[in-house]
């Protein structure tokens, strides 16, 4: 039981000790290809990550895509002809930044409106609760009565 307990253990430590990563190896020998598959990867949004490039992700899907481009820029395609291609492929959602048009005018408009909506409604939730407290410190002409004699009375008392 202790030699089973002391190789799991050393398994774990072995688990946990760094792993030094070199940097990467281009996979094309030309330099210019490389560049340009790098900055055509900064223009596509990568689709399981959502919050990356495809130049910066190291997702699986990401690592093909970018083999695609190289392959594009290898066949002499244009840069827009490869973002054409792309996008009619997976659609805008893939361009980091899409255009705008009909069909993606949520993403453009949406985080301002839905700011807009929320400042209009905490202005009027904040409205109407000073209106309520307003209410709440004026008296009726029963209760204001009411006061008075209590506070007639305390004087008397004293």
């Amino acid at each position: 039981m202790r030699r089973y307990l002391a190789v799991t253990a050393a398994l774990m430590l072995l688990c946990l000790t760094p792993v030094h990563a070199d940097e990467a190896v281009p996979l094309t020998d030309d330099p210019v290809t490389e560049e340009r598959v790098h900055k055509l990867g900064e223009e596509l949004r990568c689709l399981v990550c959502q919050n990356q490039n495809i130049a910066d992700s190291h997702a699986d899907l990401a690592m093909d895509l970018k083999k695609e481009l190289r392959e594009q820029v290898s066949a002499g395609r244009s840069d827009r002809e490869i973002l054409d291609f792309m996008v009619e492929r997976y659609g805008d959602f893939v361009l980091y930044r899409p255009p705008f048009k009909a069909i993606t005018v949520l993403l453009w408009v949406g985080p301002f409106a839905l700011l807009l909506i929320t400042v209009f409604a905490l202005a009027r939730r904040l409205r109407h609760r000073a209106v309520l407290a307003a209410r709440a410190n004026t008296l009726n002409a029963d209760d204001q009565a009411r006061a008075r004699a209590l506070l007639a009375d305390e004087e008397n008392k004293v």
